[in-house]
């Protein structure tokens, strides 16, 4: 999938994404995307530990691109994020999102989002729901 229109609609101006030091990545695959996030000041609890809240952030913009780059002039919005955390990440790591789409219908899009760190460990899996707004003309 490629993401390379979206990222530039992305980094255009300032936005959830780019503050949480989000990164989108095309595959050659038609049903998925990456995303990619150091885990920093900038999305770390008080703790020293990613966010929950940035994780499933992370999960959300990275299906929210998917759905965009398969449904060009059209508003992809999540409408649902539901996420289990299994592990944590300390600062100075970076996690990786890996989304698969699960179903593409009309008006709803349907993604599985794992999230790892660098060791390939499962951190959070996460089911986001995309509603699809088509332009009006």
């Amino acid at each position: 999938m490629n993401v390379d229109r979206i990222n530039e609609i992305i980094n255009a101006k300032p936005n959830l994404s780019t503050a949480l030091g989000m990164e989108f990545i095309s595959t050659a695959e038609d049903d998925t995307c990456l995303a990619r996030m150091k885990v920093d000041e900038r999305n770390r609890q008080p703790f020293g530990f990613l966010s929950g809240g940035a994780s499933l952030a992370l999960a959300e913009n990275v299906a929210g691109v998917g759905s965009s780059a398969l449904c060009p002039g059209c508003a992809c919005v999540g409408i649902e994020v539901s996420g289990s955390h299994v592990k944590a990440v300390i600062e100075g790591d970076t996690v990786t999102a890996y989304a698969r789409l699960i179903s593409k219908g009309n008006t709803l899009h349907v993604w599985h989002v794992d999230i790892k760190d660098t060791a390939d460990d499962l951190i959070s899996s996460v089911r986001v729901t995309n509603y699809i707004i088509k332009a009006q003309k």
